[in-house]
């Protein structure tokens, strides 16, 4: 029987004795790498944070996921330590953009030609491979989101910067492959929020990345966390027959909280497996099995079970733990119920 799998997007709730979440409530965390948010002290921390992804994990296979992530919990921003991780990035100065939330937000100073000189998050994507059994994902940061997250003082231009990034993260990602990776999703949020930037070269950016990448590939193209971002307008995804062109095996889209046209939106995803949001994390409130369920049963109208893969609609980063236990369990249930009526 062809069934229905459950998979995180990317993020999950960081413990309170890892991270200060008051803080990461009250403001977004700096595109840099800071350090002011842990709660625990440097020379501990590299500890701390293995503790905090075995929970992660472990709230994860209570559940019954089926993809498993090490929840990011490992970074203040999902994209910090691969933005700052190239030579050429400023190490003096930082500078500062406005962000899609509207908020201002340190960001990387380019000063000169981006190499990587080292993997990022290889020894992370080895840590969950020795820990589960269950097929792992490892989220980075795309090379568009991550030109529209930095200054250049280097590059001429913003699509100059992609096509830098892009080699960048095309390295990191065979390296992620080779260290044992069964899924690597680049989150692209940007895609949606800057829709013309992104017909005009953050598509080719991207598919730059992919480029001699052997392995299962996913995007996560989304309006932001429902923490930041509450108005998602179910006709807001105007970037999804671009996304079609990108060279990925999967996409995830949001269609809990915006309410989205399925229809409209699957069917401009012709080729893809697709991630379903059916977890709305505008609401703390958990959804019960029934809603995942008759979630999906929506999707199943325009798509075949293979190719649906059942998943909130973004990251669990800013929900309450409790919600978010909650919300996997009604996610993994609700798949359950479908699976069994596919039988």
């Amino acid at each position: 029987m062809t069934k229905i799998r459950t998979a995180l997007v990317g993020s999950y709730v960081q413990p309170e004795w890892l991270i200060d979440r008051e803080a990461l409530r009250n403001r977004l965390p700096a595109r840099i790498m800071t350090g002011d948010m842990w709660r625990v002290a440097p020379e501990l921390r590299h500890e701390a944070m293995d503790d905090a992804v075995l929970s992660i994990l472990e709230d994860q296979e209570e559940a019954g996921i089926d993809i498993v992530t090490d929840g990011e919990v490992r970074r203040e921003s999902y994209s910090a330590p691969l933005a700052n991780a190239p030579e050429g990035i400023d190490r003096e100065k930082v500078e500062t953009l406005i962000g899609r939330a509207g908020k201002p937000n340190k960001v990387p100073l380019i000063s000169g030609p981006l190499k990587r000189v080292s993997p990022v998050h290889v020894d992370d994507v080895k840590f969950l491979k020795a820990h589960t059994n269950r097929t792992v994902k490892i989220t980075i940061p795309g090379p568009f989101t991550l030109s529209q997250l930095a200054v250049s003082e280097y590059y001429k231009t913003p699509e100059e910067v992609a096509m830098a990034y892009a080699e960048c993260v095309n390295e990191e990602m065979h390296d992620l492959f080779a260290a044992g990776a069964d899924i690597v999703q680049f989150d692209e949020p940007y895609l949606q929020a800057r829709y013309d930037d992104a017909k005009e070269y953050g598509a080719r950016a991207i598919n730059r990345a992919l480029e001699g990448v052997k392995g299962t590939t996913a995007l996560h193209v989304c309006f932001g966390y429902a923490a930041m971002v509450s108005d998602k307008s179910g006709d807001g995804y105007s970037c999804l027959p671009l996304v079609n062109d990108i060279n990925v095996d999967q996409v995830s889209i949001e269609a809990a909280q915006p309410d989205l046209d399925l229809g409209a939106a699957l069917n401009a995803l012709t080729n893809k497996t697709i991630m379903v949001g059916v977890l709305n994390l505008g609401d703390e409130t958990p959804e019960t099995p029934e809603i995942v369920a008759d979630r999906l049963r929506a999707a199943l109208e325009f798509l075949p079970p293979e190719r649906i893969i059942a998943a909130p609609d973004c990251g669990l980063k800013y929900l309450p733990r409790e919600s978010a236990r909650a919300k996997l369990r009604a996610l993994a249930e609700g798949t359950a119920i479908v699976n069994a009526e596919l039988q």
